[in-house]
């Protein structure tokens, strides 16, 4: 299937420039992330394999590390569509081979031409339609004025919190599990973003935050960065079984608000990366809210 443009929900896709558009509303897509996107929704339907996107995104001759490019571009997709890779409405993992955008795909179809009407009567639309547009422009214009005066007369800016996340450590004793734990830093950092909703702000790529456990300071970090909030992160291995945790800790008493267990294997290390990524947002991003606000959690569970 090829065409200029590619409709599905209420997404539309342009294959000559590669925008996303939401609703009409342009969503920032980088180059790659976008030719990964046109490249699955061109195959819709079809099973792409993770070979035949290093093909057409990157090329035969390109030597870059694919795994972690490519999991990057499926980590800025899904967040462009908010789709979610264990209840996927979108694209669908399928584990060890490729990808497969599931949802329906349409082309909008051409504008067909209305018969003309006369031209005394266009006139009269015309006129009316602007008189109307005027009148609904000064009510909608009043409206605003009048919350806007309101809010600057009743409300005074609030920071944001910040959420700071550290890289996860490699506590296991194979040095490429650490290539597996910084694509998770950065999956969490991704995820918690795309579920911040204006409720709080993350950082994730300042230099004292991927310091080694031994130089880690975390009142430095809440002093230098203005954080509130940390997520730390531990990667464990007892004999086939991979222990993920991920802490969310409170800077101004560094208790505990809530911790994340997950044990697996690592057979698929980019699914895994996404799924806990995914759990760790699902369970911190609505407790960072609500501690935020001066409400009260329940205590963290014990792991």
């Amino acid at each position: 299937m090829e065409s200029d443009r590619f409709r599905f929900g209420i997404f539309e896709f342009g294959g000559t420039n590669r925008e996303l558009r939401r609703d009409g509303q342009l969503v920032r897509l980088q180059a790659q992330p976008a030719q990964v996107l046109e490249c699955l929704i061109q195959h819709a339907g079809q099973v792409v394999s993770r070979k035949e996107l290093h093909r057409v995104v990157w090329g035969e001759g390109t030597f870059v590390d694919f795994d972690r490019g490519l999991n990057f571009c499926m980590a800025q997709i899904r967040s462009a569509l908010d789709d979610d890779a264990t209840a996927p409405r979108f694209i669908r993992t399928i584990p060890k081979h490729g990808y497969q955008f599931i949802a329906p795909v349409a082309m909008p179809a051409n504008s067909v031409a209305e018969p003309a009407e006369p031209t005394g009567k266009r006139r009269k639309l015309s006129l009316g339609l602007m008189v109307v547009g005027a009148l609904v422009a000064t009510v909608l214009l009043g409206i605003a004025f009048a919350a806007g005066y309101r809010l600057r007369t009743q409300q005074t800016p609030q920071r944001l919190p910040v959420v700071a996340v550290l890289r996860f450590d490699n506590e296991t004793t194979n040095p490429d599990i650490t290539r597996f734990s910084d694509g998770l830093t950065d999956s969490v950092v991704e995820r918690l973003t795309s579920m911040s909703q204006g409720q709080y702000n993350v950082i994730g790529n300042a230099q004292i935050l991927r310091r080694s456990r031994d130089e880690r300071d975390l009142k430095a970090i809440a002093s230098s960065l203005g954080a509130e909030y940390v997520v730390l992160g531990q990667v464990q291995r007892s004999g086939s079984q991979t222990r993920i945790l991920a802490h969310l800790i409170r800077l101004s008493d560094q208790a505990h608000l809530w911790v994340v267990r997950r044990d697996s294997t690592l057979d698929n290390p980019l699914e895994v990366e996404s799924e806990v990524a995914q759990q760790v947002a699902a369970a911190f991003s609505p407790r960072v809210a609500k501690d935020a606000s001066g409400a009260s959690l329940l205590p963290a569970p014990s792991q």
